[in-house]
Parts: structure tokens; sequence; C-alpha cells
């Protein structure tokens, strides 16, 4: 599933609009965002894919997981209550005095942990979920 709030481009989904954003880049920040997608993608399958905020790729699943903002010199993933998931394996490295959020800044050359990625990941959802059903 996927919704767009980009009215300049009507017709394209949010999906091609991201795949898009990632082919722009250009560089390893293009690279970086598509691999990040496709951990989310492959942790929540169904996963939602959003543009929001001028342009800013959104995966949601009962409520925003994550966004995937690029700047000039990192990818960085916030997670919309990373500050209530636990984070056993230390991935936060940004946004850590927040209330709420927690990100994890990708820079160039950096990789990142596959496994505890896509288990943040599940566990937002889960938190989600846990959430809506309320």
């Amino acid at each position: 599933m996927e919704k767009s709030e980009n009215a300049s481009q009507p017709g394209k989904s949010a999906s091609q609009l991201i795949d898009a954003k990632i082919r722009e880049l250009n560089d390893w920040r293009g690279e970086m965002l598509g691999r990040l997608r496709a951990l989310i993608k492959e942790a929540d399958p169904e996963v939602v894919e959003e543009l929001k905020w001028r342009g800013v790729p959104v995966w949601s699943h009962d409520g925003i997981i994550c966004t995937g903002e690029t700047y000039k010199s990192a990818v960085k993933m916030t997670f919309a209550k990373g500050a209530s998931l636990a984070d056993p394996s230390n991935l936060f490295n940004a946004s850590l005095d927040g209330n709420t959020r927690r990100a994890i800044d990708v820079h160039e050359g950096e990789t990142i942990d596959d496994e505890a990625l896509m288990a943040l990941i599940r566990a937002a959802v889960a938190l989600n979920r846990s959430k809506a059903r309320r």
C-alpha cells in the first residue's frame, strides 16, 4: 500500500516517487536510502510507503515507523517512537535527547547491521500495533 501527498506529480505513486528520489541522488546517499528501504520492506512486507513534508519518504504500519531523510553528509532514519524502543545493538546515534524520536545517521562509507535494523523496525511495528489496538 502506498500514499502520496505530492500533488505536483499526480498519477505517480509514493513508491514511484521514492524510486525517482533514489535515482536523482545518484551517489552513496541514494544507494544507502535504497538499501535501508529494502530492509524496511523485508522486515515488514505490509509497510505503507508515503511521501510527506516536501518529499521525505515515510514508512508506516498502524502509524509512522520511520522517515528516510537525506542530507549532504548523512542519510537519517528517524523513528517516530524511537525513545520507546529497546535498542540492544545501539543503532540510534542521533536525536538521543528527545522524549519521543530517535534517529540513525549513516555517513558515507559506514555500514549498518541489517539484522539489528530489521529487529528495530519490527519492534516499531509491534509498538504501533499495540497502540492501534487500544
